[in-house]
Parts: C-alpha cells; sequence; structure tokens
C-alpha cells in the first residue's frame, strides 16, 4: 500500500523525507513532484525496481529513462559532455527539461538505451526533489508518471496513490504540479558539431535554448 506524505513545497521536512530515501533504498518506486509533472523514480542500481517502474509506466527497455541529478557536476559525472553542450547545458538547468546524452560507464548497461547507449538526464527545479536527492546522495532513475492509456501525465498526489496504490511504495505530496512533461532535446548530434534535436515540445520554453 502507497504511503502519501505532505511535504511543504518549499521547505520540505526532513524527517519525511528520510522515510522517502529508505523506501528507495529498499528496493520502492516513487511518485514525486517536479517542475513539469510528477514522476516515477527508484534507485539507479536496482534492477528489481527499474523493471517495476517500466512495468507501471508500461515501456521496454528501448524506451529513455531519465537521470535527475542535483547539479551539472554530477550530471557530468553520467554522460560525456564538450564544451558546447554544457554552455546549453547551463542555461537549461535547473529546469523543465529532459537533454539525451552520450552515457558514460558510470550509467549501468540496462538503464541506457540499447542501441545508442545514451540516456536521459535532467535536474529538475523543484525544492522537494532537489532535497530529496541531495540526501539520498546520488541520481534517481525516472520517468514522467504517464500511464498507459492516458493522454497527460498525473499531476494530483490523491488520484496517484489512489490508482497506484500495489504499485508504489510512496507518493511524496508537495501540491499539484503542472500537468505538462518535460522539453526533450537530442544532444548527442552536436559532438558532431550538428544541432540539438528537439524530439519532444513540452513545459520547457525552446527559446531559452536558442532553439525557437
Amino acid at each position: 500500500m502507497a504511503q502519501r506524505f505532505e511535504l511543504h513545497p518549499v521547505n520540505p521536512q526532513p524527517r519525511l523525507l528520510r522515510q522517502a530515501v529508505q523506501a528507495l533504498q529498499g528496493g520502492g518506486v516513487l511518485a514525486v513532484p517536479t517542475d513539469s509533472s510528477y514522476a516515477l523514480v527508484c534507485h539507479l542500481d536496482d534492477k528489481a525496481a527499474v523493471e517495476r517502474l517500466r512495468r507501471i509506466r508500461g515501456v521496454d527497455e528501448r524506451h529513455h529513462l531519465t537521470l535527475l541529478c542535483r547539479d551539472l557536476s554530477e550530471l557530468a559525472q553520467y554522460a560525456r559532455v564538450d564544451n558546447r553542450q554544457y554552455r546549453l547545458l547551463k542555461v537549461a538547468t535547473p529546469g523543465p527539461y529532459t537533454f539525451i546524452l552520450e552515457a558514460t560507464k558510470e550509467v549501468p548497461r540496462r538503464v541506457s538505451h540499447p542501441a545508442r547507449k545514451t540516456i536521459g538526464l535532467r535536474v529538475p527545479d523543484h525544492a522537494v526533489t532537489l532535497a530529496l536527492l541531495q540526501l539520498h546522495g546520488a541520481p534517481l532513475l525516472a520517468t514522467t508518471l504517464l500511464l498507459p492509456g492516458d493522454d497527460t501525465p498525473l499531476n494530483d498526489a490523491h488520484a496517484i496513490q489512489a490508482r497506484l496504490q500495489h504499485e508504489l511504495a510512496a507518493v511524496l505530496d508537495a501540491g499539484a504540479c503542472p500537468a505538462e512533461p518535460t522539453t526533450v532535446v537530442d544532444l548527442t548530434p552536436m559532438g558532431r558539431g550538428d544541432d540539438p534535436v528537439v524530439i519532444r515540445h513540452g513545459r520547457g520554453a525552446l527559446a531559452a535554448l536558442g532553439l525557437a
């Protein structure tokens, strides 16, 4: 049965965050708020939790999962980033953007794209999720909480708990999020001297990246 932790959206309670981290370390999948929509997250190195996350989301290993990172320095540990890519990332983070980059060896092979060896990365601009990442001490594997058959992501903690009460360990309730996924930009062409490619135009403004 999924627990629901009511957290202050700006100053989340450390006691509840510690309980959420314990749930992650115990193999649980959590629903967490972000600056775009709620997301499903789990421990990066927990194979069973990753499989459960994919099953809830209804996607296979060809679907890009995302690493939620605390900051750019952590992001660079898990992706190969050149100077041109870094300048764009610096403008866009934290924010409602997911970037596709070449994965480093720090990323388990089972969570990177099987053909391209790439991974999605983002730094969310949400106090609760950033505090969770800080306390956890490492990136979390994530995907938008868009369930099979739905047209928009879930953004209400009560509804999430009701629909996924037997699938999740916990829901972090910090109030409603925007019901719009991130903008997804593939930065791998930049490594060949080409322009980035917009995969999905979501909440993040393209003009902020110079791509409008």
